[in-house]
């Protein structure tokens, strides 16, 4: 799948008025249009950490933290906490009338378990997992987490951004996180509606009235979710020329991704609005599996490693507007806190000295299949260059092109390749997100408790550890650069460089929130 297939058909897209295409029923209503980055196929956010189920997520489920702008936890569910003298006893009230989607009250016994059920999954809540001693429902409305040693980062891991702890009743967080939960129930602004649900064509949310929001002003995740539309439609337009056509012409409100080769013909449309809402970027990346041959082998991963050419894949994703991308071969991220500069030595860029690593390192001919979406214009090119990339190597190289959903049900299994298994798979993340030594799970190496790709570093690991627990600031940048510095030196993930993205709305829509997921609360028609 080639940068050019995404753009077939674009240069039939006319910028027709919008006096003759605007359609005045959907738009006077109250119904939203969003085209999403990509087809909705996994519902359950805790199961996988897939962008597009994480942006789900925040209609149907709240969170008891979240993060503002300005990156400060705020309570969100909660009214507030308690801390013991000695930092080890956390007590969290519940804001009053906080309802489910089923008309059952949220209740301490869902946060405990949702938050047992997240640790299964995410890695920097397995940290606090193995100091939590006990967690225990005082009242009706609050809880209490005991723990073996102080938490220094308990506020800032209860409102993380992306793969948040994600509220849901107890009775479905019971489900082991390694399976999918299918009943769509939280206590969010909107209500999932399972009856209008096709995959690969809509999506529906509705304004669940019962919802509390809070005072604040809001910010980000964190404020107050007021739900100014009834109805949220998610239309699924994979094709880039539909989705622009569709924006164009008023038959959607928002597209959350233009690809970069549209965003000209765009910015000639008076009623179209382009914005840059994530400020701080994404992140793009090929994920090795490290469990089967040959990339269970360090020197057969850091021979690619030191192949990749960071310059090929943004402009093959991204296009050749620079301004929107950068390079950024370091596994903290260009703008975020521990980014210490360009690791040329770890990534030369040389396909030479590639090839000269690769003979060193016992390479046999193994297969190496590339799972790729076709369907999602911002990963689906990058897997094409690493194809091109390693076929220069001279690796044996198998491309398995689907559509996106099916990439993220396959890159669970650990099989070997003639089973179903996987070599590797590329994806796009906010940097904030993989921005420090507990939250990024690009560098953690938990192994069989990790994320994809599986890479197990018990060194990896005490570094996280020591960052966490660190003394000051100074100790904790030290642990980062020696865990960032060691997570590509072993090439945990590696890096394929930085781009921000213009979203587009109709110049109608105001209350556009700024942060790492298109919101859709404030949102309202002018």
């Amino acid at each position: 799948m080639k940068r050019r297939t995404f753009l077939k058909g674009a240069t039939a897209l006319t910028l027709t008025g919008p006096a003759m295409t605007e359609r005045a029923s959907a738009q006077a209503g109250t119904t939203l249009k969003f085209a999403p980055q990509a087809n909705l196929t996994a519902l359950d956010p805790i199961w996988t950490t897939a962008t597009v189920t994480n942006n789900h997520g925040y209609y149907v489920y709240d969170t008891l933290y979240a993060h503002d702008l300005d990156t400060k936890p705020q309570p969100q569910m909660a009214e507030g906490h308690e801390i013991s003298a000695d930092g080890k006893v956390w007590k969290i009230k519940l804001r009053e009338g906080l309802v489910f989607h089923d008309g059952t009250p949220v209740k301490p016994a869902d946060c405990i378990q949702s938050l047992k059920r997240w640790a299964q999954r995410d890695s920097y809540a397995q940290l606090l997992a193995k100091v939590v001693e006990s967690m225990t429902a005082l009242d009706e409305r609050s809880f209490e987490i005991k723990l073996t040693r102080p938490f220094p980062m308990m506020l800032d891991l209860l409102a993380k951004a992306d793969s948040p702890l994600f509220i849901m009743p107890e009775r479905l967080a019971v489900t082991d996180a390694n399976k999918q939960v299918t009943e769509m129930v939280g206590s969010g602004p909107y209500r999932f509606v399972p009856g209008e649900f096709v995959s690969g064509s809509k999506v529906v949310y509705e304004k669940f009235e019962a919802y509390k929001p809070r005072a604040e002003p809001p910010s980000r995740g964190a404020g107050g979710k007021i739900a100014n539309f009834k109805r949220i439609e998610w239309q699924i337009l994979p094709d880039p020329a539909t989705a622009a056509n569709a924006l164009i012409k008023g038959e959607i409100d928002w597209w959350e991704r233009p690809l970069s080769d549209l965003q000209p013909m765009l910015a000639k449309v008076p009623e179209v609005v382009r914005e840059v809402t994530d400020e701080a970027g994404r992140g793009a990346i090929m994920r090795m599996n490290h469990l089967q041959p040959p990339f269970n082998n360090p020197k057969v991963r850091a021979a690619v490693r030191m192949a990749v050419n960071q310059e090929d894949y943004m402009r093959a994703a991204q296009g050749d507007d620079t301004s929107l991308w950068q390079t950024s071969r370091n596994l903290w991220w260009r703008g975020t806190p521990y980014y210490d500069g360009e690791h040329e030595d770890l990534m030369p860029q040389s396909l030479e000295k590639a090839k000269a690593a690769l003979k060193e390192s016992g390479y046999n001919g193994e297969k190496v299949v590339i799972i790729n979406p076709t369907d999602f214009p911002d990963i689906g090119p990058l897997g094409d260059v690493t194809a091109e990339l390693l076929k220069q190597l001279g690796m044996n190289v198998e491309f398995v092109a689907s559509d996106w959903g099916t990439v993220i049900q396959r890159r669970n299994s650990r099989e070997p390749v003639e089973k179903g298994g996987w070599s590797i798979f590329h994806t796009t993340g906010s940097t904030m997100a993989w921005a420090s030594p507990a939250q990024s799970f690009l560098v953690r190496g938990q192994g069989a408790k990790g994320w994809f790709g599986w890479y197990d570093s018990a060194k990896a690991e005490a570094l996280a550890e020591e960052w966490l627990y660190a003394p000051d600031e100074a100790a904790q940048k030290k642990a980062a650069a020696q865990l960032g510095r060691l997570a590509l030196e072993e090439t945990a993930t590696v890096p394929l460089g930085r781009f921000m993205i213009r979203t587009a709305y109709r110049k109608n829509l105001t209350g556009m929130l700024k942060g790492s997921a298109p919101y859709p609360w404030g949102l309202k028609r002018a």
